[in-house]
């Protein structure tokens, strides 16, 4: 059973970052104002992109902390998220977490926000026999959402591609796995309603 971290430790925490932020996310938009009203539009432009920087990383956090803690057995890495650059002009908001075990298995956890794969896949799931068509390739389905597993029969690597809602795409890659249950059992630690919650404020 998949450890979750204490609900009122995750609140703490975030109390005082959200306090934080708020903090100077509000200084920052009162120089803004002031720049503004003296005419200093450049200096307004900038102060209030770094307010709104400020903001993404507290939605960011809260993300992060939505990620399932590891399997018994298991270890991870430190969630990592991706909300600008080159990257995101690909993937979007992307948060991602490896998880690892001793024996060299590998699970990896990668939410994707505002996706551009979402059309395609939208698209590819709408057509079955495009997977029908590809061996290795199945549909599936996570709390009722549709998505599709990808594993070659010589290979120990599997691959779970949901589409949730109209904005978030999850991906989990597992490497080295004797068969897909622990991939499984990360996904459906998952509190879809709670990260799609998040993704709305």
């Amino acid at each position: 059973m998949i450890r979750k971290p204490s609900l009122l430790a995750l609140a703490a925490v975030l109390t005082v970052s959200r306090a934080v932020i708020a903090d100077d996310v509000t200084d920052q938009i009162k120089h803004a104002q002031k720049s503004y009203e003296a005419g200093d539009l450049r200096a307004a432009v900038e102060t209030l992109n770094f307010s709104i920087a400020k903001i993404q990383e507290l939605l960011t956090a809260r993300l992060l902390t939505l990620l399932p803690e590891p399997l018994p057995g298991w270890k991870a890495d430190v969630g990592e998220s991706q909300s600008g650059g080159m990257a995101a002009m690909i993937t979007g908001t992307t948060l991602s977490r490896r998880y690892f075990r001793e024996d060299g298995a590998e699970v990896t956890l990668n939410l994707m926000a505002d996706s551009p794969m979402m059309p395609m896949l939208t698209m590819a799931l709408s057509m079955p026999f495009v997977m029908q068509s590809k061996q290795d390739m199945k549909t599936y389905a996570l709390k009722g959402n549709r998505g599709m597993i990808e594993h070659a029969a010589s290979s120990d690597d599997y691959e779970i591609t949901v589409m949730v809602g109209n904005r978030l795409v999850i991906q989990g890659h597992g490497h080295r796995l004797p068969d897909a249950k622990a991939l499984e059992q990360y996904l459906e630690a998952l509190d879809l309603d709670a990260i799609q919650k998040a993704l709305a404020n």
